[in-house]
């Protein structure tokens, strides 16, 4: 008798694990898909200033693959004549560079003024980033930006500075896609739903 009402209660646990579980597994695989879906449809029009986030730079000096792929998309859209300013944003990072100075410094090595490129060395976040960007654009009387940044962080980064209160914000993804890409999906799918729980903008 005991070994049934075990076998029972186990079973009925199993059970509405399932049914908690399943539900939980579907409402972020469904979030996955539109984020991805979201980053990947680029909204390109003329604005004041492009905003590229920071990320990883080699132990040499040199932007990772990944932001090298920020940074190139940035200057295709720049020579294209879509914005006239560049914001590089970003913090120093474990190798010791400054991201924001490294960005900067590839921008004019391929082409971009120095006088349109400019610097935000405290955007450790996107949070920051979006922040200090809100901050420049007033100084500068910029209204509209576009982000240029990796597909499944353009949505987040957009909502940062909405809710930092620049309007309109456009976008374009960078052309760089990596196996790591599916960890980043799952982490922004989080980040997502924080930032818009988020009251401190």
């Amino acid at each position: 008798m005991l070994l049934c009402m075990q076998y029972m209660w186990r079973k009925r646990t199993k059970r509405i694990l399932l049914f908690t579980a399943l539900p939980i597994l579907l409402a972020f695989t469904l979030a996955a898909i539109l984020i991805v879906a979201d980053g990947l449809t680029d909204d390109i029009h003329a604005a004041d200033v492009a905003i590229v986030p920071g990320n990883t730079v080699e132990k040499d000096g040199r932007p990772s693959a990944r932001l090298r792929a920020r940074l190139d998309q940035t200057v295709a859209l720049y020579r294209q004549g879509l914005f006239p300013n560049v914001i590089v944003s970003g913090g120093v990072g474990s190798e010791g560079f400054d991201e924001a100075e490294v960005m900067k410094r590839y921008l004019i090595e391929n082409g971009v003024p120095e006088g349109s490129i400019h610097v935000d060395s405290g955007g450790a976040t996107t949070y920051l980033t979006a922040r200090n960007a809100a901050r420049m654009m007033r100084e500068n009387g910029w209204q509209s930006a576009m982000v240029v940044s990796q597909y499944f962080h353009v949505p987040r980064m957009r909502l940062a500075l909405k809710r930092s209160g620049i309007t309109p914000v456009f976008s374009a993804h960078a052309q760089y896609f990596e196996l790591r890409d599916i960890y980043s999906i799952t982490r922004e799918v989080i980040g997502y739903g924080a930032y818009l729980l988020r009251a401190d903008y």
